[in-house]
């Protein structure tokens, strides 16, 4: 059924609203998928403050030329949706790109990361490397381990000489 003027409106407005507040944006072809798997998939986003949103080519397009924001047409084939990540930039690009793994019919077909101000349009290769690098809490943790071990070396080093000193002293006494 053909949708109303009112009704493309409110999609529109729609994208225009989480398009402002999107720390990143990804344009999946869900072509294939059932709709448990999509729904498995809309629970997983919602966990990572992620929206999924089906609308139509030419109404995000129309929503992506009035912000001046350049969609390679060409990179978009299929049956195409748009995840929003909300509060991460990264956790919806690898929801999607895990997801992608199990369900091969879904595909990344490319995306942006960043505020709608700063928006580059990224090809899928390169969302695929974002999918792939770890997270900020990884990366926080080895930061951490790298900037603890030298510490933890140098103290160890330390008690050496007290050890050895134990060890002679206890060595005398015998």
């Amino acid at each position: 059924m053909a949708k109303t003027k009112e009704q493309k409106k409110e999609i529109i407005q729609k994208i225009k609203d989480n398009l402002d507040k999107a720390k990143s944006i990804v344009f999946i072809d869900y072509r294939g998928l059932k709709a448990k798997e999509m729904f498995e998939l809309r629970e997983e986003l919602r966990k990572q403050d992620g929206l999924l949103l089906v609308v139509k080519k030419t109404l995000m397009g129309l929503v992506f030329k009035e912000k001046g924001m350049e969609v390679k047409d060409e990179s978009l084939d299929g049956q195409t949706a748009i995840v929003f990540g909300l509060e991460d930039q990264v956790s919806p690009i690898k929801t999607i790109y895990n997801f992608s793994k199990k369900i091969t019919s879904l595909k990344i077909l490319g995306g942006s990361v960043g505020t709608a101000q700063n928006y580059e349009f990224l090809e899928t290769d390169k969302m695929i490397e974002l999918a792939k690098l770890p997270t900020r809490n990884e990366l926080l943790a080895k930061l951490v381990g790298t900037m603890s071990s030298p510490v933890a070396g140098f103290a160890n080093v330390l008690q050496g000489n007290i050890r050895g000193l134990v060890t002679v002293l206890s060595k005398i006494k015998k």
